[in-house]
């Protein structure tokens, strides 16, 4: 490629039907260009590329993940910014399970492939679609590093008191049974961009880190270190999601074998995608669930306040493994964007020192402090930027950073 000296790169998320993309700046986060490759496999698929001069969409047919990263190339090229005209350092693929396989960005080889199929069984709704991703990318750039990062990386500081389940060794042993947690990029860019908000050593900062948007996961991170996590071999576990409802007693698979003759397939897409809010209310989007709080719906504050204390129970766990606290941060959809979750948690919290700033928290709009001068805890809302963490480790680990 021919360069200008203008360091990028390819940020890609790639599903099993879609194919997420960014074009970043490592070094400041800044983003050239986003774009979305949808509906992949299926009769009509749609191109939705955003750059300087507008969002440009159309439908088409994209009956591969080949076919979606020629798409890309194509949006790139018609309506900028010209791959050839920057320093396309690397191609930075978002994995979601890397097991306890790695513990940190990794350029692709053709070991690291065989891993990430090995892992499908843990992740087989997101590591095929994510390999698929990788291999095509190898195929379009062939020249560029590729480099994996791995939600579950962060966690793999987690010492093994909070990895370990208490299950039969040859499960842990044989079958690989542990807390592996997830989000990773998120806590991980949340966390250091707290400590800097804070102006101190991200080594001296204990934070904990709720992210809170269909998907949610709270995260103890102590000196940039993931010391404990919500999310566990699977991401079911924890607090409360759209359609997934966190924790549940372990015996609850054969209660409902045996009184409502559910099989193993039943039960997991029942607590994969018909749970959470949507199993309390029939919605998995906060926003209409607290509207119909403020409508008086008895279901909806039901959820609201199952949602909320399960927040609590985490929180108040984590500030006791962490033995002290000096920030909370809220990130993601339901977390940056909801005032009423984020002073139904905090309000809880007074006891503790931890104060709410009313007015900040009502106005809050991108990075903002919501906790008062005299609150014993920091409470910031750090949007999270997964695209960038993704980024900057990739350029680190080549060589340009």
């Amino acid at each position: 490629m021919t360069s200008t000296g203008t360091r990028r790169v390819l940020v890609i998320n790639a599903g099993s039907s879609s194919l997420k993309y960014q074009l970043v700046d490592p070094g400041t986060g800044a983003s050239d260009a986003t774009g979305l490759v949808e509906r992949i496999g299926l009769p009509a698929g749609r191109v939705r590329h955003t750059c300087a001069s507008g969002t440009h969409a159309h439908e088409t047919t994209v009956p591969d993940h080949v076919r979606a990263m020629e798409l890309l190339r194509t949006a790139f090229a018609e309506h900028g910014p010209d791959l050839a005209q920057v320093d396309l350092v690397a191609v930075g693929h978002r994995v979601v399970h890397g097991g306890a396989d790695f513990s940190a960005p990794t350029v692709v080889t053709g070991a690291v492939v065989d891993t990430i199929r090995r892992l499908f069984p843990l992740a087989p709704l997101h590591n095929p679609g994510n390999l698929q991703g990788i291999e095509v990318a190898q195929r379009v750039f062939p020249d560029v590093p590729q480099v994996a990062v791995f939600d579950t990386a962060f966690h793999q500081t987690l010492p093994p008191a909070a990895s370990t389940y208490a299950v039969p060794r040859a499960w842990r042993e044989q079958y690989r049974v542990r807390r592996y947690g997830f989000h990773g990029t998120s806590h991980a860019y949340v966390s250091r961009r707290v400590a800097d908000l804070l102006g101190r050593p991200l080594a001296a900062v204990a934070t904990i880190v709720l992210h809170l948007g269909n998907g949610a996961s709270a995260t103890a991170v102590d000196g940039g270190r993931s010391v404990d996590t919500s999310m566990g071999l699977t991401p079911l576990e924890g607090l409360v999601m759209g359609t997934r409802p966190g924790d549940v007693d372990p015996g609850l698979p054969r209660h409902l074998a045996e009184v409502a003759g559910l099989s193993v397939e039943d039960y997991d897409r029942a607590l994969s995608t018909e749970s959470g809010l949507l199993g309390l209310t029939g919605s998995a989007d906060m926003r209409d669930v607290e509207q119909r709080v403020q409508d008086g719906d008895p279901d909806a504050r039901l959820a609201f306040d199952v949602v909320v204390h399960r927040l609590l129970h985490y929180v108040g766990a984590y500030a006791a493994v962490l033995g002290r606290l000096d920030a909370i941060a809220f990130t993601a959809g339901i977390g940056e964007h909801s005032p009423l979750v984020r002073a139904a948690v905090v309000d809880r919290l007074t006891g503790f020192g931890v104060r709410l700033d009313e007015a900040a928290n009502e106005a809050a709009h991108g990075e903002a402090l919501i906790s008062s001068p005299d609150s014993s805890v920091a409470v910031w809302v750090v949007p999270t930027n997964e695209e960038w963490e993704i980024a900057r480790q990739a350029a680190e680990l080549v060589g340009h950073d």
